[in-house]
């Protein structure tokens, strides 16, 4: 088996964006700027803006982080996204979520300018993605074509299993990579928790994509021999060796599998980075385009 290595490919690809920021300071002109809206103090939330913020930093970007309070109202942060959306200095801005129960994401989340959602999440970036125009692609998929692309993994006429349908992962990447490109020109089927015999199909899969959010959940007796594994699931199960309590799997039984595949990807260290990675190439387009 063959690890990708996502966080090492990251690192890669944030050198060249750190070079190209570089000579863009050289030149007299700013550099791209990425904001974050934070709210509460949710740790798996602090963990992945502290990420974001220090790859910022790596790539040469600005960055700026707004904190609220949990009980912040949902009016507050309505007014903070109008005021990025009409910042020019602000190339692109995530909200984190999971955001608190009394504010409604999915309104948050329609006030983003289309042209400054790095994240991707956007219905109008999602059309354009369907029909295969230009758009932010979402940051996670995004990450996964870059990865399929860099270890020269063939998706052309390959059978695909996606497992999740979430509007984040699952269904966003079923459509890119059955799209005409390079990665993509696959056959893909996505499953799900209401798929029967779910088996049967990963059984037959060159690639398969798992992100359904349930740790250990593709074990070897569910893949051929020599398939390709991309493991999006980050789970904390509890682990009393461990000094956090914890430790982070992800949705792919990786031991089990290791002398079966022939190329997967890691929990931490596979998607995790190349997420980061696909939200700050989003920005660098961002500001590109302007």
């Amino acid at each position: 088996m063959k690890l990708i290595d996502g966080k090492e490919l990251a690192n890669q690809l944030k050198e060249g964006l750190r070079q190209k920021t570089d000579k863009l300071a050289a030149e007299g002109k700013r550099r791209p700027h990425l904001a974050a809206i934070l709210v509460g103090n949710n740790p798996a939330s602090e963990s992945y803006v502290r990420n974001k913020v220090r790859s910022c930093e790596q790539a040469g970007f600005e960055s700026t982080l707004i904190r609220r309070p949990a009980d912040v109202s949902e009016s507050e942060l309505l007014a903070i996204i109008d005021e990025l959306n009409n910042n020019p200095a602000i190339d692109g801005y995530i909200v984190q979520l999971p955001l608190p129960d009394h504010i409604h994401e999915q309104k948050l989340l329609l006030a983003i300018h289309p042209d400054k959602d790095v994240d991707g999440f956007h219905p109008m970036n999602f059309g354009k993605m369907a029909q295969g125009m230009d758009a932010f692609l979402p940051a996670t998929p995004y990450g996964i074509l870059l990865m399929l692309e860099h270890y020269g993994i063939e998706t052309s006429g390959k059978e695909v299993v996606v497992i999740g349908r979430s509007n984040i992962v699952g269904t966003p990447m079923s459509i890119l990579l059955s799209r005409k490109s390079n990665p993509g020109n696959a056959t893909v089927t996505l499953v799900h928790s209401r798929t029967k015999n779910l088996k049967a199909h990963t059984l037959n899969a060159d690639i398969i994509i798992a992100a359904i959010g349930i740790p250990y959940f593709l074990k070897a007796d569910m893949v051929k021999d020599g398939a390709v594994i991309i493991d999006v699931g980050i789970n904390r199960v509890e682990d009393a060796t461990r000094k956090r309590g914890y430790r982070l799997v992800g949705d792919v039984d990786f031991e089990g599998l290791a002398r079966k595949v022939s190329f997967m990807t890691p929990v931490p260290g596979g998607v995790g980075p190349m997420t980061v990675l696909g939200l700050l190439m989003n920005t660098m387009k961002a500001y590109l385009g302007r």
